[in-house]
């Protein structure tokens, strides 16, 4: 029989594992107060890492291009950027060069320590410094010491770092902070600084000059040591060969490529842009704006050679806005930024100032919309009296009967305070606001009739915004400067009279009088543009549509001093016209094709109706009329119908033609209808017209009726047809004393269509002849009647200074 087999002693197997049990204790003991140790380090020295919201600011165009950067509290301009939008090709020099095992180790590599501690002793110096990249990022964002001490701080906030971060947002922190020289911190400040393009965009080359750099930036700087920056780089160059990252054509085409770096600047494109939202929005670090970068630095370039020829102190605005999304692809808010002469920090975009005659499109368009006139309805440009506000053109002269639409287009004052006379100033006012244009009126005053003028102020921003109307069925808009910003419309105008306002103004000639453009109207016939002069040359506007663009000049002198000379079409609308020369053509925005609510309509003047029911003698002139829903309002009645009743007259009449009064008859007795024009054009019609319109004689017998309110006067001083001749040896230019006879009302008096002066009943009037040559001189009083008569400067100097023709001292042409 076997023995049983034998079991080992008990207490010689409990001898055996004692001891690996104690070692086991022990490291789980180390391992706790190890970890208890840094849970206590890292409450007791927390990490510091920069805030979201702290640091410089930068602001970008659309395509991610810096316009302007601002800088933080310490002077360092830094872009923020993550791994995502940085170049692949220098995430892999960066972690390839610096760091291979970046996403392997626990923020420190002890071989690579091991190595560059070795390496030191050997050579008595600091040979490498076997740092990572997580290492590197504690000691930029926590500067220590280059001591032993120091290296023992940087490791354990390298710990930190990899406790507290994800390896992404340890390697965007190295992005955003690392320096490359100066005040340049992070990649993407660093390649707008020294390559002028986004970090996202580099080539072999660039990426391993822009990956050695932060080794040394005062040496490896490209703007001021190229020679040794490109010794840096092809030794990158040479580790990607090595590794076989890179082949060796890329190698030896980005060895050949020069290090050429333009000098340190911070961007300064859209300035005042940048610097309105950064106050907008001061906590964002990251702006990206509408701005098309090329075109705003083109747009800038043209504008600062285009001021450099007007006199000093003088600057401009441009806005350029797109007409579908309504983005602002330029904004010029000064000719010169920073310059004190121009006051270049003045932002005139957004600056009040009067819109001189910019507001007169918005004012015929509501016109239009309230039945009040067609595109060819009859004004009067002459000196008329609005309640004791007398208006006059920008060049003083008068036309006579005019067209909505040319006088719109001339800009004509008159007209224009006569449409917002029926329209009221109140109701005009609101309805700009209601798009978008709020007018700042004096403190004190009320709306009125100046307004139309430039009697308020307003923004060039308001105005292009309004003005997007007449591309967008009369929906105005509120220009976007950042693509987060809604899109807001407000109705300002119906789609009818919004397209037949814009057709107005594009088939505007730009010859217009006071405008010589040479060589800037060769896209005239695709524009719709109006042009504006506040009083005493103080602001000089231009505004300009088309299908896809809106845009808007202002040209003068932020601190509103006088610039005489410079006014709209001699200033400020050439270089709208270069500005829209520049935008290209997108058809994005499709050309509105003519509503249905508008027709054209054959209209007849003085009386306004439509040709096909005005009787061919009572049409004396005959318009084609863009009208609106079916509307032919008539003529705008007299103000004063005491002197004119104006429009359709129905009398009675006798055989011979001549007028019966209310209480007389006469044989042949029958009714005879006459087509009256406006008193104040009386002496710019012609003599058929005149006779045509002219109030039969009174029967004789009859009482006199309220038809002959208006006397007939005559101009005293001078016989018509007179020769007049500068007296010998005078420096003085020849000048006349003329009165008015027959009336006790004011008179306005005009020579060659050009208002001189007025005068109260029989007072004289001193009138100053300085051209050589025929003039006419016209007396007009305020119920219309007038009188007019001829002279002839003659050049030659005569012993008498004057010469007076057949005709007898006083004038016999008045009519009424």
């Amino acid at each position: 029989m076997l023995p049983a087999p034998s079991n080992p002693p008990p207490a010689a197997s409990s001898s055996a594992t004692r001891p690996v049990r104690r070692r086991w204790l022990v490291l789980v003991a180390v391992a706790v107060i190890l970890a208890f140790a840094a849970v206590a380090l890292d409450r007791l020295f927390p990490l510091r890492l920069p805030g979201p919201d702290t640091g410089s600011t930068v602001v970008l165009a659309r395509d991610g291009t810096p316009l302007r950067a601002f800088a933080d509290s310490d002077g360092v301009w830094r872009y923020p950027i993550s791994a995502a939008r940085v170049s692949p090709l220098y995430l892999k020099a960066l972690l390839t060069y610096e760091d291979k095992g970046f996403y392997h180790h626990p923020g420190v590599n002890p071989l690579a320590l091991f190595r560059a501690t070795t390496s030191s002793i050997r050579h008595r110096s600091i040979v490498s410094g076997g740092s990572t990249l997580t290492m590197q990022v504690a000691r930029i964002l926590m500067p220590m010491p280059h001591t032993f001490a120091g290296k023992l701080v940087q490791i354990f906030r390298a710990l930190q770092l990899e406790a507290h971060l994800s390896k992404t947002q340890i390697l965007d922190l190295y992005l955003n902070h690392a320096p490359f020289g100066g005040p340049i911190e992070g990649v993407e400040a660093a390649s707008w600084a020294y390559l002028g393009k986004s970090a996202g965009q580099l080539s072999h080359a660039e990426a391993a000059l822009l990956a050695v750099l932060p080794q040394s930036p005062s040496t490896y700087r490209p703007d001021r040591h190229p020679d040794a920056a490109h010794r840096a780089r092809d030794k990158v160059l040479r580790r990607m060969r090595d590794e076989g990252l890179w082949s060796d054509t890329e190698i030896r085409d980005a060895s050949i490529e020069p290090v050429v770096a333009r000098s340190l600047r911070s961007p300064l494109d859209a300035a005042l842009l940048a610097e309105r939202l950064h106050e907008q929005l001061p906590g964002a670090r990251r702006i990206v704006t509408t701005i098309d970068a090329n075109l705003q630095r083109a747009m800038e370039d043209r504008v600062s050679e285009y001021l450099s020829r007007l006199p000093p102190r003088t600057s401009a605005a441009v806005l350029v806005i797109d007409n579908t999304s309504l983005e602002a692809s330029v904004y010029v808010g000064t000719a010169a930024f920073a310059d004190p002469l121009r006051l270049g920090h003045v932002d005139m975009v957004r600056a009040q100032r009067s819109p001189g005659s910019t507001l007169k499109p918005f004012l015929y368009g509501l016109a239009l919309d309230d039945g009040l006139i067609t595109s060819q309805s009859l004004l009067v440009d002459a000196p008329q009296d609005f309640g004791g506000y007398r208006p006059a053109n920008f060049d003083e002269s008068f036309n006579g009967p005019i067209s909505a639409a040319e006088a719109l287009q001339r800009s004509l004052n008159v007209p224009a305070v006569d449409v917002l006379d029926h329209v009221g100033p109140n109701r005009f006012v609101a309805r700009l606001a209601n798009g978008g244009v709020d007018l700042r009126l004096p403190r004190g005053a009320s709306p009125n009739l100046s307004i139309i003028l430039g009697g308020a102020s307003t923004r060039l921003e308001d105005l292009v915004g309004a003005y997007t109307a007449f591309a967008n069925e009369g929906m105005a808009g509120k220009p976007r400067y950042v693509p987060d910003q809604p899109r807001q419309q407000r109705r300002l105008l119906s789609p009818g009279a919004a397209w037949i306002i814009r057709d107005i103004l594009a088939s505007n000639p730009a010859d217009v009088e006071g405008a010589p453009l040479d060589g800037t109207t060769r896209a005239q016939n695709t524009i719709a543009w109006k042009t504006g002069t506040s009083y005493g040359y103080r602001d000089a506007w231009a505004i300009g549509v088309t299908d896809d663009w809106t845009f808007g000049v202002w040209i003068g002198r932020p601190d509103g001093t006088p610039s005489p000379g410079q006014y709209g079409a001699v200033t400020a609308l050439p270089l709208m016209f270069s500005v829209a020369a520049m935008l290209p053509v997108t058809h994005d925005h499709a050309h509105l094709a003519q509503p249905s609510s508008v027709r054209a309509v054959d209209i007849c003047w003085p009386l306004g109706g439509p040709e096909a029911s005005t009787p061919p003698a009572l049409c004396r002139q005959r318009h084609r009329a863009r009208a609106l829903d079916g509307t032919l309002p008539p003529t705008f009645a007299e103000r004063d119908v005491t002197a004119w009743t104006g429009g359709l007259l129905t009398l009675r009449v006798d055989a011979k033609g001549r007028r019966l009064s209310a209480t007389c008859h006469g044989s042949g007795e029958h009714a005879q209808s006459l087509a009256r024009w406006p008193a104040l054009a009386t002496p710019w019609l012609s003599p058929g017209d005149v006779a045509a319109s002219a109030l039969p004689t009174l029967a004789p017998g009859c009482a006199p009726d309220s038809l002959e309110v208006a006397s007939p006067i005559r101009i005293a001083g001078l016989s018509n047809g007179a020769l007049l001749r500068q007296a010998p040896n005078s420096a003085e230019p020849l000048s006349i004393t003329l009165h008015a006879l027959g009336t006790a009302d004011d008179v306005q008096w005009l020579l060659d269509g050009r208002l001189q002066g007025s005068s109260h009943g029989g007072a004289d009037m001193r009138i100053t002849l300085t051209q050589p040559g025929p003039h006419q001189i016209t007396a007009l009083s305020s119920h219309g009647a007038f009188a007019r008569l001829s002279a002839v400067v003659d050049a030659q100097r005569s012993n008498a200074t004057r010469t007076y023709g057949k005709a007898d001292l006083f004038s016999t042409s008045s009519e009424h």
